[in-house]
């Protein structure tokens, strides 16, 4: 799936925050829910308008980024 159909940012939408496409809802909720525990299906349900597959791509590409041989520069670019 491509990041642009997953995520985008508008400063007009939630002042620039990373939002699911062609949502409100800001991407930081998910990992917020999975990190309180909620499963994935309960998101989705809290959160209708994300589809299941822009989830799944969200958290595969995290995986990606944070499972990759360049974890350390990737650290220095955000930090």
């Amino acid at each position: 799936m491509d990041i642009n159909n997953i995520i985008t940012t508008d400063k007009d939408v939630l002042g620039g925050q990373p939002v699911f496409a062609g949502t409100r809802v800001p991407v930081e909720s998910l990992f917020d829910h999975l990190e309180a525990g909620v499963s994935l299906d309960d998101f989705l349900d809290d959160f209708p308008t994300v589809a299941r597959e822009q989830a799944v791509s969200l958290l595969d590409m995290a995986n990606k980024i944070m499972t990759s041989k360049n974890v350390a520069k990737f650290y220095e670019a955000v930090a």
